[in-house]
């Protein structure tokens, strides 16, 4: 019995020895290898072609908007379109209701039969008049004054005329049509509603929409940006080298179709530092209304652009970061400067790599400086790219 304890305890010690030797063995081993290496995805950069895009807020209104207001007092009698109808030009929009212009139409026509028929007796008084100053039997100062009711029966003529002639447009004016193509907008008032001239709102507002205007503005840091040398340094020049613009809808889609840039601000609001510019765009199908709101987007092709991902970066203190490899495949953090708006997914880097680096592409966060890498490219970011 004591002889296989001895034996068990020999064996016990004998295995721990082997162990102690393996794992020193091993450990001398890795000191001769190094630290592990980390792989990760990584990406080269190069300069490519790419498009900048800029965004900014903007409001719709139509090529033409009108307020339909009346001339004059009176109820309104009809309404013969509805909100949002779209008329053509001269079509009948509204009747409104007040007999003092049918009035005064009929009086006028009755002024101007009787000075009508003055007339006629003046001319006969004058014709009577004419053989008795020929005999001498009265003098031409009796003629001279028939003559001289004549002409007056003919003025009173011609002012009733005008009085007429203003009554029929005082009367045109209950009958209100449409100054051009358009859509109508809201109703405040009803049948029976008493308006005039100086009523607070307008009998509807009439929009021209097959071409709408987007007004929108940028900051004066954008605005010189936009400048370029080739352009003279001229905002003109500029806009006019643009490419079309798009429209994204509020729902966020793409609207079909594309705009150009036409006009902008005079100067650079102070206030705001800020300057005003307007797109036009195409809307015969009437997709747009006046009044909504939208976003707009500037594209501006960049020549031999270094782009790097935006999710290969970090910030800290107000600076961005990325992770470059050294010739050694070492991880060291570079401190970069890009420009003011992305281009998609990726930044535009102006300052703090070069063509041929490489940097790392995931999990950055998890990686320090000094940290031996081994870099898998990332051939699906690169693809985008």
């Amino acid at each position: 019995m004591k002889y296989f304890k001895k034996l068990i305890v020999l064996s016990s010690c004998a295995f721990l020895l082997f162990f102690i030797a393996s794992c020193t063995g091993q450990a001398k081993q890795a000191e001769q290898e190094g630290p592990n290496e980390t792989v990760v995805p990584v990406i080269t950069l190069e300069r490519k072609d790419a498009v900048q895009s800029f965004e900014y807020p903007a409001s719709i209104k139509g090529q033409q908007n009108v307020e339909i207001r009346p001339k004059v007092d009176g109820f309104i009698e009809q309404i013969l379109v509805d909100e949002g109808a779209k008329v053509k030009k001269g079509q009948l929009l509204f009747r409104i209701k007040n007999p003092m212009y049918e009035q005064e139409v009929l009086t006028a026509k009755a002024a101007i039969k009787r000075y009508e028929a003055a007339i006629n007796t003046a001319e006969m008084n004058v014709n009577k008049t004419i053989p008795l100053v020929e005999k001498g039997i009265i003098s031409e100062y009796e003629l001279e004054a028939k003559n001289l009711e004549l002409l007056t029966r003919k003025a009173e003529l011609e002012e009733a005329k005008a009085r007429l002639q203003n009554a029929k447009v005082n009367l045109s004016y209950t009958t209100i049509y449409s100054p051009s193509n358009g859509v109508i907008g809201t109703l405040p008032y009803k049948i029976g509603s008493l308006v005039s001239s100086t009523s607070p709102q307008p009998l509807t507002v009439l929009s021209d929409i097959s071409n709408v205007h987007v007004y929108f503005s940028f900051s004066e840091k954008q605005y010189l940006s936009l400048i370029s040398d080739e352009n003279d340094g001229t905002l003109e020049k500029s806009i006019a080298n643009l490419p079309p613009v798009e429209l994204i809808l509020p729902s966020g889609n793409l609207y079909p179709y594309k705009g150009k840039v036409e006009t902008s601000g005079g100067s650079i609001d102070a206030s705001t530092g800020s300057i005003s510019l307007r797109a036009e765009f195409p809307n015969e199908e009437t997709i747009i209304r006046s009044g909504s709101s939208a976003t707009i987007r500037i594209a501006r092709p960049v020549e031999n652009a270094l782009l790097v991902p935006s999710k290969s970066t970090y910030e800290l203190q107000g600076k961005k970061f990325a992770v470059k490899l050294d010739s050694g495949n070492v991880a060291k953090s570079v401190a970069i400067e890009v420009a003011d708006l992305p281009v998609g997914d990726f930044f535009l880097v102006t300052k703090g790599l070069n063509p041929g680096d490489q940097i790392i592409t995931e999990n950055i966060n998890a990686i320090k400086d000094g940290d031996k890498i081994k870099p898998q490219n990332n051939k699906e970011l690169a693809l985008r790219k």
